[in-house]
């Protein structure tokens, strides 16, 4: 046994020693990757990979979901804040189903829940209202926290006293509530969102106002309702929108005048200048209007028709009774004669008749242009002759800006006469002055071109000082390393005494086969020194 191993290492030294010495270091290293490949991959398929099943917790909440792991005897990590806890990763769901069966994870908030886990026997109205406003204020924090932009929430609300008999100012008091929110980094809340966590808490507790209402963010940020009565901000930006959609307006108005002018006589020969006013005010009319449906003769479409006729004919009656002896008689009074003959005939008709009826409910626009001034500045073809403009022009434009004054009050509601949209429209032919700026332009651009030949000399300057002291550095460099380089000294061989020519021979193989560069530098010296 001991020669068989003995054999194998000799083998081994054997083969060991054929090897190079880069050889042999490859082959070590890749031994050592091989060796530590394997060991990382064990330690990883060894190790328990855990995942998050909780995280921001309260710390009711965590105790209770690590005495839960505990008594379960599944491991755990518990972060160092004590808000997060993770659990094998193949066991996630189960923890969770765990832990909501048995109700530990109740984010803080207590709810209707604590009535079942305790009986009320034995408890006073004002512990019962103590338990009942901390279940009620439970609910509403479960109630806000289901946002998936809400990390946690803290909700107290102030009941007032019932009572049989009213206060001193006849009005019953209010409840009131106040709601704090930590908002999830990187989330935020939008104004429906504000509002629905307002009609959230005031529909779940009685007689609370939303005006009565307070909701802020971890940060103190007030979040206000959007109807309530601070419309300060709101006001504000409507006068902003106000202020751009009239900016907006005139801004167009002028950009497309400039442009179809500017296309016509040159876009450095004109300038225009707009001005407008609008009215925002928004109407709602409703008109509910009656109208025939035969248009010949303006009567209503018939619906249903009632004819009533009576004939009544009589022949006559002889006067009879005793005079007098009547229940209502006057005594001694004589009775009446009726001996003529009556006819009567009644015609009762009816006919019922309906009309069109019309309701037009018409909402305005939010915005019409009140009033609009265009002034218009030409220059004439000669800037030195002001003459040079053609009245004929000079009335052509008027017409197109008093043809876009017309289209643009339109809808003002005021009728104006062709004098008044005249007087809305100036042209005007004047020499615009272009020195000033043409010499500010000029003694801009020298100074630039000035500026960047400036930079550009200095970019140059540097470069080639910077590429002579580089050159000079390598001079320097190359004149140390030749003056460091060491003299090499070559072997010699004593041809003189060495009558042999065989032997001389083979020196020089074993020179070549030993030291190949020696060799060759000799045979160069050879070469020079005959």
């Amino acid at each position: 046994m001991n020669e068989n191993l003995l054999q194998y290492w000799n083998r081994a030294k054997q083969y060991w020693t054929q090897f190079s010495k880069t050889q042999k270091l490859t082959l070590i290293a890749t031994v050592i990757i091989v060796i530590l490949t394997i060991g990382i991959i064990s330690y990883n398929l060894s190790k328990t990979e855990y995942a998050l099943a909780y995280t921001n917790l309260q710390p009711s909440d965590a105790a209770a979901i690590k005495a839960y792991l505990d008594e379960a005897k599944i491991p755990y990590q518990l972060s160092e804040d004590g808000k997060s806890i993770g659990v094998p990763r193949s066991q996630v769901a189960d923890v969770k189903l765990g832990v909501e069966s048995q109700g530990l994870n109740k984010n803080g908030n207590i709810g209707y829940g604590s009535f079942n886990q305790s009986s009320t026997f034995g408890t006073t109205d004002r512990e019962f209202d103590v338990k009942y406003l901390n279940a009620v204020q439970g609910e509403l924090q479960q109630l806000i926290n289901s946002n998936t932009a809400i990390n946690s929430s803290k909700v107290l609300i102030n009941l007032p006293k019932e009572s049989v008999f009213l206060p001193a100012g006849g009005e019953p008091e209010k409840a009131s509530a106040s709601v704090v929110l930590d908002i999830k980094p990187g989330y935020s809340l939008d104004q429906a969102k504000i509002d629905t966590m307002y009609n959230l808490v005031s529909h779940s507790i009685k007689d609370l106002p939303i005006e009565n209402i307070t909701i802020s963010d971890q940060n103190g940020n007030l979040l206000e309702y959007s109807k309530g009565q601070n419309q300060i901000n709101n006001a504000s930006n409507m006068a902003m929108q106000q202020f751009e959609i009239n900016n907006k307006f005139r801004n167009d108005v002028q950009r497309n005048v400039q442009q179809m002018l500017g296309g016509i006589l040159g876009r450095d020969k004109v300038i225009v200048s707009v001005f407008s006013t609008m009215n925002f005010d928004q109407t709602r009319r409703k008109e509910q209007l009656v109208t025939a449906p035969n248009t010949v003769d303006q009567t209503g479409l018939d619906i249903s028709i009632q004819e009533i006729q009576k004939n009544y004919t009589s022949d006559g009656a002889q006067q009879g009774g005793v005079p007098g002896t009547g229940a209502t008689d006057v005594p001694g009074y004589p009775g009446t004669a009726n001996n003529g003959r009556t006819n009567s005939e009644e015609l009762q008709r009816t006919v019922n008749r309906e009309v069109n009826r019309i309701t037009n409910e018409i909402v305005l626009t939010p915005y019409v242009v009140k009033d609009l001034t265009i002034n218009v500045g030409i220059e004439p073809p000669d800037p030195l002759d002001i003459n040079s403009l053609t009245p004929q022009t000079i009335e052509a434009v008027r017409q197109i800006l008093v043809n876009i004054v017309r289209a643009a009050l339109a809808d003002s509601g005021t009728a104006f006469t062709e004098e008044e949209l005249a007087r809305k429209v100036t042209v005007f032919p004047q020499t615009f002055a272009r020195t000033n700026d043409n010499q500010g332009v000029n003694a801009n651009s020298m100074l630039l071109y000035g500026a960047l030949g400036g930079l550009a000399l200095a970019l140059l300057g540097g470069g080639a000082y910077w590429w002579i002291r580089r050159r000079r550095a390598q001079q320097e460099v190359d004149e140390e390393i030749v003056d460091e380089t060491p003299k090499v000294e070559f072997p010699t061989i004593d041809i003189d005494n060495v009558n042999n020519e065989n032997q001389v021979r083979k020196q020089l193989e074993q020179l070549a086969k030993r030291k190949p560069e020696e060799f060759v530098n000799l045979l160069r010296t050879w070469l020079v020194e005959e």
